[in-house]
């Protein structure tokens, strides 16, 4: 398929607004499958998983290839539910066409105003399908001025529903002003109602003069009153789309197949091919800037915008090949590795074909690439590209786990690395100062999939608890301390006397004042050593301690018995000797997090971050009524915020978070601190 006919089209929407049913239609429609599956009967092309067939819902991305009227338009179906919300992240970085799906049954949701932010945001070009246009009681011209009003001005309807005694039975295309009515089997071309064909000319009427504004010519034939080519409208039209300037809404049932017939024709008259988008931008081998047309005469390009582990295939890596040809049997540079391709694929669902060569603009699957994952370039090793990751959100919520069975543990780890190829926002990490082993991901329920997933697929059972806040210790204070390690007992002993002072520092640093040789220079790296081991463990509560300064001011040796371990333990004893005397205190870890919320809840989220000890740094207008607040906070206060900001914003708001610093302890909090860390 050549790259001017080639349409990469995300489907995205709130959970259950019907995708994946959508999917099935549009499937149907280009004839890839003799009949439609459905999410009940567990046979849909998507959602193919055992775990997808069992929760009723996707959660992974799908790829369903559809070759429709001489195009090649790749679908890939993405998860609506915000636990997987990694995915739609990564899908909308490399397509540049989308379907954002609306239950009419429900209206707006909060996916809904999440898909829809992250698309403009990243310049898709975007079709709106209200499904489940034949349930009961929808208003739809209600339904549309809530979409307007909350998605944007931008959005027009291209279609308008009809039906008698309120029973949706089809639709009229504003546009060419033909109607479509189900006729209990699919849909065929009819009048349009008498009783509604005055609205149909008020919308064919709105696009017309949104035509007319995309060029000088056809504004002066509008105001002259002279009509528009049907190449005049879908040109115009087509740049309008491309441009941002308007988003189509088209209406219909995919469970009856209404209106889907219509979507795919226009996704392959509006939505650009590759070969209409603007370079790529992108690095050489030695990190300057370059450009990559999406061309097939270009040194061959691709980007890994997903991975997933086959139980039987091993690591596939999902593929858009931004230029040239990518054949099998080539040599290709990834992370500055030349390695050979070996296989090359199709992707439909599960289904995964072998091809010898993928063309610029296509998307398939790439396997047996070791150390290739999300994010990664492949690149003609004559003309190295590096294409820019896309960015994932932070995991912000953690939970520590420890395994039921110890027999366990050489499948735990080979386990969590997989999942972690699969899902670039799942952090695992090992806290040795606490000694847990911690996951984190983007909200608990997401966490609870994982723990689920390592009991059922890889049969690892595991005990789950809340992580350990990693405190630390520090002085307010100067004091000296004497430490005296002397040992004798008839051969060769122990003998090291040192005086040493303590003093708040910007970070831990060891100094020497000594005069007329009290200690010799060859033990002051020992004495060094000492300090160091002994900030290891404070004796507040036995966390590390930072921010020290330890100067040795005097000292006293034997020319016999002293030696570097003698001095070494006098450093320590000397440390021991003056801390209580510094005023110690314990610090604890403060978070960086940017809070993104629909500014109706503004007063309920600052709320809640004041009686969490927070400390608000900045509230910036994100656009669309959104905010981001940026704020400073203890990391004690978050364990549970992800699960409490969804609380308070109806599941809208997610954050951010990033290691800002260490700041003391309140005096209310620390005895407790210093009792429950005693307790352990």
């Amino acid at each position: 398929m050549e790259t001017k006919n080639i349409r990469n089209v995300a489907i995205l929407g709130h959970k259950g607004s019907g995708k994946t049913t959508l999917v099935e239609s549009l499937a149907f429609n280009a004839k890839v499958i003799p009949q439609k599956g459905s999410i009940e009967s567990k046979n849909t092309i998507s959602d193919y998983t055992p775990d997808e067939q069992k929760r009723q819902c996707s959660i992974q991305t799908s790829i369903v290839p559809l070759e429709y009227n001489d195009h090649k338009v790749n679908l890939l179906d993405i998860p609506g539910g915000d636990d997987f919300i990694g995915e739609a992240i990564g899908i909308t970085g490399v397509v540049k066409g989308a379907i954002l799906v609306i239950d009419a049954s429900v209206g707006i949701q909060v996916g809904t105003i999440k898909h829809y932010g992250m698309l403009r945001k990243k310049g898709v070009p975007t079709f709106i399908f209200v499904n489940k246009m034949d349930k009961e009681g929808i208003d739809f011209e209600m339904l549309l001025e809530d979409i307007r009003q909350r998605l944007g001005k931008e959005v027009i309807s291209f279609c308008y529903p009809l039906g008698h005694d309120n029973q949706f039975d089809g639709f009229a295309n504003a546009v060419d002003l033909k109607a479509h009515i189900y006729n209990g089997k699919e849909c065929v071309e009819a009048e349009i109602y008498p009783d509604k064909r005055s609205r149909v000319l008020e919308l064919n009427n709105t696009i017309v003069e949104e035509v007319a504004k995309t060029d000088d010519a056809l504004m002066e034939k509008f105001f002259n009153g002279e009509g528009f080519t049907p190449e005049e409208i879908r040109d115009s039209l087509r740049k309008g789309v491309l441009s941002g300037e308007l988003t189509p809404l088209i209406v219909g049932s995919a469970t009856k197949n209404i209106g889907c017939q219509t979507l795919l024709n226009m996704l392959i008259s509006y939505l650009p091919s590759p070969a209409d988008l603007k370079p790529l931008e992108a690095t050489d081998g030695e990190g300057n800037p370059k450009d990559v047309p999406t061309s097939v005469d270009q040194p061959v390009s691709a980007y890994v915008f997903k991975t997933t582990v086959d139980p039987y295939v091993g690591t596939v890596n999902y593929i858009k090949v931004c230029s040239g040809i990518l054949k099998v049997g080539e040599d290709i540079v990834v992370g500055g590795e030349t390695k050979r391709v070996s296989s090359l694929f199709s992707i439909c669902g599960k289904t995964m074909n072998p091809v010898s060569e993928i063309m610029a603009g296509d998307i398939g699957g790439i396997t047996k690439l070791d150390k290739v994952t999300t994010g990664s370039t492949l690149s003609s090793p004559k003309s190295v590209t590096i294409f820019k990751p896309v960015k994932y959100p932070t995991a912000v919520i953690f939970k520590a786990i420890e395994l039921k069975n110890k027999n366990d543990e050489s499948k735990l780890g080979p386990a969590l690395a997989k999942i972690q190829l699969e899902n670039p926002e799942f952090e695992v990490k090992r806290n040795h100062e606490t000694k847990q082993l911690l996951i984190g991901g983007v909200s608990e329920s997401y966490l609870n999939y994982v723990i689920e997933k390592l009991r059922v697929l890889y049969k690892i059972e595991l005990n789950v608890e809340q992580p350990k806040i990693v405190y630390r210790e520090s002085i307010k204070a100067v004091a000296e301390g004497d430490g005296r390690y002397v040992k004798q007992s008839g051969g060769s002993g122990f003998y090291g006397v040192v005086k040493m002072r303590f003093e708040p520092a910007e970070q831990n640093e060891f100094a020497e004042e000594v005069f007329g040789g009290a200690v010799p220079k060859n033990y002051f790296p020992a004495v060094e050593k000492g300090f160091y081991e002994a900030t290891e463990k404070g004796l507040l509560a036995g966390f590390p301690v930072i921010g020290v300064k330890g100067v040795l001011v005097d000292g006293k040796y034997h020319s016999v018995d002293s030696n570097e371990q003698a001095f070494r333990m006098a450093a320590i004893l000397a440390f021991k000797d003056a801390y209580m005397k510094c005023k110690p205190i314990i610090l604890e870890p403060i978070i960086k997090i940017f809070v993104n919320i629909d500014s109706k809840f503004t007063g309920n989220v600052l709320s809640d971050l004041n009686s969490r000890r927070a400390r608000i740094q900045n509230i910036q207008e994100k656009g669309n009524g959104s905010q981001e607040i940026e704020a400073l906070i203890p990391e004690a206060e978050i364990i549970d915020y992800a699960t409490k900001l969804k609380s308070l914003t109806q599941s809208s708001g997610f954050f951010n978070r990033e290691f800002f610093s260490y700041e003391e302890l309140p005096s209310f909090l620390t005895e407790q601190v210093i009792r429950d860390n005693k307790v352990e």
